[in-house]
């Protein structure tokens, strides 16, 4: 019998139990991450929402993401939803507070942060995944970012109207919106699968 893959779910800030419990109900092992050495050996690791200069500052003096930018140039299976999404762009055409602050910059996506305004404009809409035969799915978006631009190396996997929401690039999924509010288990599935080479 195959052991379970250790998940890593970055524990900075945001929505982490839930990210980890949704990994763990899909038969993964889960670890919180709040220090580099913990990185080593995990399968797959979790980038959630929260507040992108707050996570960036507390991560700077840890030295979390020189090491964890590494391992996914490497080819560890990632997801990143919402400010997971920001600190995974490239491009940031309203960096702000961010610069200075290392960021992963290893997804060819130009991201805006909070584009769409304040907790107050946050939102549930249901989305639509192209290559899942056009399914829909129910989508939070919390001060959420927008991808202005999606790079020849990433592709849309899932669009708000004509908007991208979510993209991948090999081994890397990000996402603008929160599915771990809404239980949707779509995009854990797909980073489970990138995790086993299912």
């Amino acid at each position: 019998m195959n052991s379970a893959p250790t998940v890593g779910v970055l524990a900075l800030q945001g929505a982490v139990s839930e990210h980890s419990d949704i990994m763990t109900s899909l038969g993964a092992r889960t670890v919180l991450v709040r220090r580099a050495d913990q990185i080593d050996g995990l399968a797959g690791i979790i980038i959630p929402g929260g507040e992108s200069t707050a996570m960036a500052r507390i991560a700077a003096p840890l030295g979390l993401f020189p090491v964890l930018r590494e391992r996914v140039i490497a080819g560890l299976p990632v997801l990143g939803t919402c400010a997971g999404l920001i600190l995974l762009a490239d491009r940031v055409t309203d960096a702000g507070a961010l610069n200075g602050f290392d960021r992963l910059a290893t997804l060819d996506i130009t991201a805006q942060r909070n584009a769409y305004g304040n907790q107050l404009a946050s939102f549930e809409a249901p989305v639509t995944m192209p290559e899942h035969d056009h399914a829909t799915i129910d989508a939070a978006f919390i001060r959420a970012p927008v991808i202005s631009e999606v790079g020849p190396a990433a592709r849309v996997i899932a669009e708000h109207g004509n908007t991208p929401v979510a993209v991948q690039q090999d081994h890397q999924i990000a996402a603008t919106f929160h599915p771990e509010i809404t239980g949707d288990t779509t995009l854990h599935q797909m980073l489970y699968r990138l995790i086993s080479g299912a």
